[in-house]
């Protein structure tokens, strides 16, 4: 059909749209409910999809549950066209969210769409629908539940993509991570209570790269669990080196959280190492468990089984994070770094910061403050009474051969400041991020 309608544009001197759309929320609606009431939601959605459009246009399923519209044919302006598919698509993604009764099931989802038109964005059928498709990604990466219009630079995007994940899988067959370890401070002591393990990228051409540039990429092409598997052994088997009262924090993404192997590979970490279970920290946030259910918990018993230590990371930034810990007991929680920029900013904020200290002191779970860079805060996350402390104020990431120096340094200077009260002018003069006040330790250009 869109062959077709193509053939007509020049004699009707008319424009064509193709609409790639993609419901949201629909894998969840197959996987708790069933296939049967999956099949049931499509049929629906089907019947809104046509109530939308004209008779001349064409709704295709394409599968699963991705629809495809053909518009055609469009008349007036470029602008014109531009705008009448843009009110096709807002009125879809409305109609489309709006709830679904099928049978004793009262079900919302949301819809993403992607828009490519002729012939400005391509003439030929094939390359229009991978233009829409792009564009499709592009709605989903922003948001969801939003449309976007084809942009040449999509192009680049993709093939950028598509050379990152041959990149990745590279990278894993070759070694090519590497991990940094950034120091949780005791408040009272100022001495290092751990060693938390970030992931780097030493990419042959792009040099070192952050989690955010490759970690989403590695989830959506399945490489986190063996990414992760990789991350504790190779934590569990520096950190051994390293003095019997230094623990080592491992984060454990939501997809890892899930895998059926995740206390196999603790324990094979463990095993292999030599590290004693204790000494390992599994930083879990609350975004891996999306819901309370049994088989969260029997997930957080098992791993709980093996002696390592629980730490609820970003704790704070959903109600539900709260209403878990009355469910299971974590040995930690870390305060989202959101908090400690509201020590400042918000009138509200010390009391809140000061009412999650509470929280976790009257259940006897240690404290970390994140994200601490500046002398103010490190006063202030001191005097309402929280345990730990990590940041650039602190210490930045080094790579592991730097731990030995980092830990051998004195804390004195710490302690001093930790005990001093900054007046207004002090605060005022810590306005921006202040230079690490310990734990520093110098490094070769390359690995900064």
């Amino acid at each position: 059909r869109l062959r077709q309608d193509l053939a007509c544009i020049e004699r009707e001197k008319a424009g064509l749209a193709v609409v790639c759309l993609d419901l949201d929320r629909f894998k969840h609606v197959n996987d708790t409910l069933g296939h049967p009431v999956g099949d049931l939601l499509l049929r629906a959605v089907s019947d809104r999809l046509r109530s939308c459009v004209r008779q001349s246009d064409t709704v295709a399923r394409l599968g699963g549950d991705e629809f495809a519209v053909i518009f055609f044919p469009l008349a007036g302006s470029d602008e014109a066209r531009c705008t009448a598919i843009g009110g096709f698509a807002e009125r879809a993604i409305r109609i489309l969210s709006e709830p679904y009764d099928l049978g004793e099931h009262r079900i919302v989802i949301g819809a993403s769409i992607g828009i490519a038109a002729a012939p400005n964005d391509a003439s030929q059928a094939d390359s229009l629908l991978k233009m829409a498709d792009m564009a499709l990604y592009r709605a989903k990466a922003d948001g969801r539940g939003i449309a976007r219009f084809f942009e040449p630079k999509m192009d680049q995007e993709v093939q950028e993509r598509r050379s990152l994940e041959t990149d990745l899988r590279r990278a894993i067959e070759q070694n090519e991570f590497v991990l940094h370890y950034q120091p949780l401070v005791d408040v009272r002591s100022g001495c290092v209570r751990a060693m938390e393990a970030l992931i780097r990228w030493q990419h042959p051409e792009q040099g070192l790269l952050e989690p955010d540039a490759f970690i989403p990429v590695a989830e959506k092409i399945g490489l986190m669990t063996e990414i992760g598997r990789f991350v504790v052994l190779e934590a569990c088997r520096q950190a051994v080196r390293w003095p019997a009262s230094i623990k080592v924090a491992v984060n454990l993404s939501a997809t890892e959280f899930k895998s059926a192997s995740l206390t196999q590979t603790i324990t094979h970490s463990l095993q292999q190492s030599g590290l004693t279970p204790n000494r390992l920290e599994l930083e879990v946030t609350e975004t891996a468990f999306l819901k309370e259910s049994d088989a969260t918990l029997d997930t957080l018993k098992a791993l709980r089984s093996l002696g390592v230590l629980l730490v609820l990371d970003n704790f704070g930034t959903d109600y539900s994070s709260f209403t878990f810990l009355r469910r299971f007991m974590f040995d930690k929680i870390k305060l989202d770094r959101s908090f400690i920029q509201d020590l400042a900013d918000r009138p509200d904020g010390e009391a809140i910061f000061r009412a999650m200290i509470g929280i976790g002191t009257s259940l006897g779970i240690v404290t970390v403050a994140q994200g601490v860079e500046r002398p103010a805060q490190l006063s202030q996350v001191q005097e309402h009474g929280c345990d730990q402390v990590q940041g650039y104020l602190i210490g930045t990431p080094v790579l592991a051969q730097h731990v030995p120096a980092l830990l051998a340094r004195d804390p004195a200077l710490y302690r001093t400041l930790s005990r001093v009260r900054l007046d207004n002018a002090e605060v005022s003069q810590a306005a921006a991020p202040a230079q690490p006040i310990m734990l520093s330790v110098s490094e070769p250009a390359h690995a900064a």
